[in-house]
This record gives structure tokens, sequence and C-alpha cells, in this order.
């Protein structure tokens, strides 16, 4: 189908991106990498009046250090997630979690900030951002404003953003000294995940010291499985001590049922998976 008739600007900076969705009201939509919107755009699910293409804002691109947290512009490519040095030194969780996410294609076009905009609970960035409690800067008409990873999520495809806010960057706070690993289950390649584990731990003297796990797909939001991280603080980081733990994953949870898996079964896999995870973030 052909998108319904829209105007289209493409500002040069964020305050003028800011105005532009504030005068144009609810009518209007933000276009990052596209690659959610557009064919939501062509089946006419949504038909804004104006569409603001954040492209052209060098500001929020590209990853810089911020000292003991990563700078990631919103508008950062999947690609260049994946192939920059500071993101696999400080935040290695992202890196494999931005790995997975559908193909090379989408990974080109498709934008850091934009997947944690969309808030699609199958989305496999949103449970790493909580595991490494990410700080969401956003802009809007009153200024610049911090908002929590745990507080960002709301709900099925719903945010914290306010109608005349646009996300900017996002601070990642370094792990540098941690392991992690991301475990999802999907049917078939490049598909969304019916469930996704984001392990990280970091020991010492061959004991968990600390545990960060988050669940992708068993709410309408990401999730910390808190239940695993203290079970894991403090124990040897042995595969009977990681497989213990991670009988706590489904605890909490409350998975939705759809065309590929009821709320028993993901909840198995929230076993399973976080079982996996753990075992390759240890070394085990």
């Amino acid at each position: 189908m052909i998108p319904a008739a829209f105007d289209y600007v493409a500002p040069t900076t964020v305050d003028s991106a800011v105005r532009a969705l504030a005068e144009a009201g609810d009518e209007a939509k933000v276009i990052a990498g596209g690659q959610s919107l557009l064919p939501v755009l062509r089946m006419r699910l949504a038909a804004p009046t104006k569409l603001i293409d954040l492209g052209r804002i060098p500001e929020m691109r590209g990853v810089r250090d911020g000292g003991d947290h990563l700078v990631i512009g919103a508008m950062t490519t999947h690609y260049d997630i994946q192939s920059d040095p500071l993101v696999a030194e400080h935040a290695e969780l992202i890196k494999l979690a931005t790995d997975t996410v559908a193909d090379p294609q989408v990974r080109h076009r498709g934008t850091f900030g934009g997947s944690l905009a969309h808030a699609d609970p199958a989305g496999d960035l949103l449970a790493p951002a909580l595991a490494l409690d990410a700080r969401f800067i956003v802009s809007g008409m009153d200024g610049r404003r911090t908002v929590s990873a745990a507080d960002f999520f709301v709900d099925f495809f719903t945010t914290a953003l306010h109608q005349d806010e646009i996300l900017v960057e996002v601070h990642v706070p370094k792990h540098t000294d941690w392991t992690a690993h991301y475990e999802k289950f999907h049917r078939v390649a490049q598909a969304w995940s019916i469930v996704g584990v984001a392990a990280m731990v970091r020991a010492e003297a061959g004991k968990i010291a600390e545990a960060r796990i988050a669940l992708t797909n068993m709410a309408s939001v990401p999730i910390r499985a808190t239940a695993v991280e203290d079970a894991l603080i403090g124990k040897q980081a042995t595969a009977e001590n990681l497989k213990a733990a991670a009988e706590h994953a489904a605890e909490g949870t409350s998975p939705t049922t759809d065309g590929n898996a009821d709320p028993a079964y993901r909840q198995h896999l929230a076993r399973v998976l976080t079982s996996r995870a753990l075992t390759a973030a240890a070394g085990v």
C-alpha cells in the first residue's frame, strides 16, 4: 500500500526538531531509521500529518566516552554499535544483543534510540539497557531531562516520552570488568525474540560478586530477574550454582499469550535461557 499524504521536515538541530514536533501536535511522527515506522505507514496503521526526520542531526550520532559512562547518540545505527571499540570494552552486553538484531541490512539502517523509543517488548535492546542501568536523555520544549531505564519503559510500545519530546542520547554506565551474554529464542533467523535474556556477572576469586539479569518479552516491559541475581551473589561460579539460580528466572513474570507461546512455555524458556546465558557469561 501507499502511505497517506504527509508533510516532511528534516531539521538539523535537536531544538528545531523539538519545535517542529510541538507545533505539529499529536498528528506528527518522528522517524529515525524507519525500520518500524515505514511498514506501519505503508499499511496505513498510522497516518501522521507531518513526519520529522532526525537523520540530519549530527549531535544525535556516534559513541563517545563520558568518563564513568558511554554516551550513545540515539541516531547511532546498530552497525556502528556493533563495530565501536568503546561499546565492546565497556558495555559488551549491548554489542552482543545488537549482534542478534534482524539482519545486516536492517542493522545498517535501524538505530539504537529508535529501537528503545519504539518499546516493543520483544525488542532485543530494551533488556540490556535495563540491566546496564542506562539513563535516557530526552529533550522537549521545557528543556532536557534524564529518565532511568527502569522508568523509561511504561507499557507495550509506550515510553515516558512526552508528546513534544525526543530521545537524544543514552548514557550507559561502564561495566568494563563484567562479562556478559545475550541469549534469545526465536523460531526463524532474524525474527523477534519469543524470550530473551541479558546477563552480566562480575566475579572475584571465582565467586559471583555482582550480577544483572534482565528478561525480554516476559512482560509488557523488560524486567529484572532480581531473584536470580540474589541467588547468585557470593556463590561459586559453577555450572550447578548457575543452573540453580536460573530456576528463579520466571518468578514475578507475567508473559502474554500469542501465536508463538503461552505463559507457561515462556516461563520455561526464561529458566532455560537464563541458565545458558549465565553459563556463557561466567565462562563455565
